[in-house]
């Protein structure tokens, strides 16, 4: 498993998952910049993703759909405020209506992802998730936020892993 270490604070309303992988911090860069290579780990393997549209820039807009084993299809969408690669990216996180705008009934969270090389050919990832009130992520954890995203993390060693294989 990829994931290294989760922390909750409801002080500071935030939930960050840590990851380290056997790769550049430019190759788990690309893991957010290419979006055919987002949707091979975003959302968690009972939910893939499909990545509707895909400006990764201050000011752009990142669209998805998941399909869940039932046919369903959740929606969510980034704000993107932030981009600095290889090494940040900070978004506002919300969920969609079917017909793309915002779902204004679940919150909107902002997630800053950090990626940096540690030596010895490892980068750790972090992805901070703060949530506007601690209703909010009380909320969001009751669907299962935390599980998903540590299940969709652990995707990207199988990813890495068939590229080193490919070699």
């Amino acid at each position: 498993m990829t994931v290294t270490d989760v922390r909750k604070d409801p002080q500071s309303r935030t939930l960050t998952l840590e990851a380290e992988f056997d790769a550049s911090a430019e190759r788990i860069w690309q893991l957010w910049a290419d979006p055919r290579q987002l949707e091979r780990w975003w959302g968690p393997p009972t939910y893939p993703a499909t990545v509707d549209a895909h400006d990764l820039r201050p000011g752009g807009r990142v669209e998805y759909h998941m399909t869940g084993p039932e046919g369903d299809q959740p929606r969510g969408f980034w704000e993107v405020d932030e981009v600095q690669p290889p090494h940040q990216l900070v978004f506002r996180d919300g969920f969609a209506n079917e017909d793309g705008t915002p779902n204004n009934e679940l919150p909107m969270t902002t997630v800053r992802v950090s990626i940096q090389e540690i030596g010895g050919g490892r980068t750790r990832m972090s992805i901070e998730t703060k949530f506007p009130t601690v209703e909010a992520m009380e909320q969001l954890a009751a669907m299962g936020v935390e599980e998903g995203m540590t299940q969709a993390i652990g995707q990207i060693d199988t990813i890495l892993d068939r590229e080193a294989d490919a070699r």
